[in-house]
């Protein structure tokens, strides 16, 4: 489309199309300029700053209080304990009050940052002209003076009471990050140096859920037992059987070459821990002429009739042994716990 076929009043302001030419107008994008400033009524009201400031400082004490209370839930709450709540169901009790607590700890400072930006601080909006990438000495000054008017306007220094919970808010909300190093594992305390082994519990076998007896174990079997009173219906079962699982063996008493072995034996009955003390995995493979077992993970063997002593693969210490005896029953008890921890790496953590 020609400029002829433009029907004049479309045209641009400023444009002649006497001759079909058109004329750009001088400054076709003009600077509209910045509407006209409206004060805010904290700008004119004292009292009305001072509401803002105590609600600010207010949101900053709620943000402090959800801190300790985020804290306090690793102290109220067991790691296991399940409730229900609407509309949510059955939930981890301390998952739930750790998310609401952290979640409302820095709400609270972001909400309490907003307010006060935009109540409190200078809303003046002003136009600067672009310049240099590098900054001239000028400009350097300029923004420092800049910088030092925005602290004065944002009354940082004059209101106090921001400030100082602003502080108290930003300080303790860290302490939420160090509480969740908690989750890297529960303090081991002495728990990976005791098993539930205790002196007069009875051996049970793991098939048959029966107390053993030596008669029960047969030259060259492999038997599986656990500690008495437990149930695989526990809370905590799996972290105790894979402490306390236990494997038998009998061995003919002139076969064993071990000392302690032997005295901690009955009737060549041995007790050994299931637990590889490589990487902790289940013992299961029994060669009953050489009286080797080994490891199915990495074929780390020992032999039982020696301490169970390595004798291949990475594991780096023997099997722990449990001193076993018979009761009044006539059933296979234990006389104690294992004499050091079992499982893999102990040594290493200390």
């Amino acid at each position: 489309m020609s400029t002829q076929e433009i029907p004049e009043e479309n045209l641009p302001a400023g444009q002649d199309t006497a001759h079909g030419a058109v004329k750009v107008a001088d400054d076709p994008f003009a600077d509209p300029g910045l509407p006209p400033h409206k004060p805010r009524i904290q700008d004119i009201d004292e009292r009305a700053a001072r509401r803002s400031e105590r609600a600010v400082a207010f949101m900053f004490v709620l943000s402090m209080l959800a801190t300790v209370g985020f804290i306090a839930s690793y102290v109220i709450f067991p790691v296991d304990k399940i409730v229900y709540i609407w509309p949510f169901g059955r939930v981890s009790a301390l998952n739930f009050a750790l998310g609401w607590t952290l979640g409302l700890a820095l709400f609270f400072i972001g909400a309490g940052a907003v307010h006060w930006a935009r109540t409190l601080m200078s809303d003046v909006e002003v136009a600067d002209e672009r310049h240099p990438m590098e900054a001239s000495p000028e400009v350097k000054a300029k923004v420092m003076a800049d910088f030092a008017a925005g602290a004065a306007e944002s009354g940082f220094g004059r209101r106090k009471l921001i400030r100082n919970t602003m502080f108290g808010a930003l300080a303790l909300v860290p302490l939420s990050g160090v509480m969740l190093l908690r989750d890297m594992g529960p303090l081991p305390e002495k728990k990976l140096r005791t098993t539930k082994w205790a002196r007069g519990k009875q051996l049970i076998n793991m098939n048959t859920h029966e107390p053993l007896r030596p008669e029960d174990v047969a030259v060259g079997s492999l038997t599986f037992a656990m500690p008495e009173g437990m149930s695989e219906h526990d809370h905590d079962f799996q972290v105790e059987i894979a402490k306390a699982a236990l494997m038998i063996v009998r061995i003919q008493p002139e076969d064993i070459k071990d000392k302690r072995e032997l005295e901690w034996s009955h009737e060549g009955v041995v007790a050994f821990s299931k637990i590889c003390t490589h990487v902790g995995c289940p013992i299961s493979l029994y060669e009953q002429q050489t009286h080797h077992v080994l490891c199915p993970c990495h074929q780390s063997t020992f032999d039982l009739s020696d301490g169970a002593r390595v004798i291949f693969g990475p594991a780096g210490h023997a099997l722990p042994q449990l001193r076993i005896g018979v009761n009044d029953k006539g059933f296979l008890e234990a006389l104690g716990d294992f004499d050091e921890p079992v499982g893999p790496a102990f040594w290493e953590r200390g």
